[in-house]
């Protein structure tokens, strides 16, 4: 496999895995914002605590 087929295969999943995070966040938090489910996905993605230097508003979000 060429190292462009690699990285093509490699950017398709990390977009299916984003989205299937998405949507569970979505499923799980019906009534959240647009930017509650951004920071909810940020948090499971990144880890609380990068998460939180990254977007300090996703602090409201883990409840810190």
């Amino acid at each position: 496999m060429m190292p462009e087929q690699k990285a093509a295969l490699v950017s398709g999943l990390t977009r299916a895995a984003f989205a299937m995070t998405a949507a569970g966040v979505r499923q799980r938090h019906p009534g959240a914002s647009p930017r509650e489910q951004f920071l909810r996905v940020a948090v499971i993605t990144l880890g609380r605590d990068l998460a939180i230097l990254a977007y300090p508003d996703a602090a409201d979000v883990v409840h810190v």
